[in-house]
């Protein structure tokens, strides 16, 4: 008999923690059609105080170009774009490109492992709770750090670990029960919400993260909780 991974994987119903590209990119596909409004639900509407923390955080200038690296319908590219920057949103799934086709921003389609982009060719990067969703996450890392010029920053937001401890026993409760139950009433593709909550669980905490960026060779790695804990901002800086 299948194990479940193995059911979901051929009904193309949700990704399985060893990230196979193509198979996040499926999954994402299909959770396309109501992304914005369960991620809103989802997070009790915090999603869009997290995309103005991440844009506060990189700090850009007008004029710069900023890569937008799983950019999902690019909400979080507009708000990137806000005072003349160039964003670019860069996505895996064509769902969310299309998904994305109404927002007044370039789009282009990309892995954040192999990313469509010369050397040193732009300001910033950001990625926005998609790096946990990457096969390899460090590779990812020094993916960025290759198109940005010196000087540049780099902001991953993504889910953390919350720093007091009742509080995490319920949020990882939350994560493994109420998330998959809310996300059948309001997804386009609950089953894509367990394997979500589950790559939240297994995500290294915030200074585990830290070093792994450190080590991807950029420098001068810090990171900034929000709610709590249950998002982080890392940021660092290319030398």
């Amino acid at each position: 008999m299948a194990d479940r991974r193995d059911t979901a994987h051929s009904a193309g119903l949700r990704a399985g923690l060893d990230k196979r590209p193509a198979d996040v990119a499926a999954m994402f596909d299909r959770v396309a059609r109501r992304y914005d409004v369960t991620n809103t639900v989802l997070s009790a509407g915090l999603d869009a105080s997290w995309r103005r923390a991440t844009r506060d955080a990189l700090g850009p200038r007008p004029g710069q170009t900023v890569l937008d690296v799983a950019a999902g319908t690019a909400v979080s590219t507009v708000e990137l774009a806000a005072g003349g920057v160039h964003a670019i949103a860069c996505v895996v799934s064509e769902g969310m490109l299309r998904g994305g086709a109404a927002r007044a921003v370039p789009k282009i389609a990309g892995d954040a492992m192999a990313l469509p982009l010369a050397d040193e060719s732009v300001d910033g990067v950001v990625i926005s709770f998609g790096l946990r969703n990457v096969a390899d996450p460090d590779a990812a890392l020094r993916e960025f750090r290759r198109v940005t010029r010196p000087g540049g920053s780099l902001v991953v937001c993504e889910f953390s670990s919350p720093t007091w401890r009742p509080f995490r026993t319920v949020y990882t409760e939350y994560l493994m029960q109420a998330l998959p139950r809310i996300a059948r009433a309001v997804s386009s593709n609950p089953e894509a919400y367990v394997y979500l909550a589950e790559s939240i669980r297994a995500w290294p905490d915030q200074a585990a993260l830290a070093t792994r960026i450190g080590a991807a060779g950029w420098s001068d790695v810090g990171w900034r909780n929000l709610t709590g804990g249950i998002v982080a901002l890392h940021r660092a800086r290319r030398v």
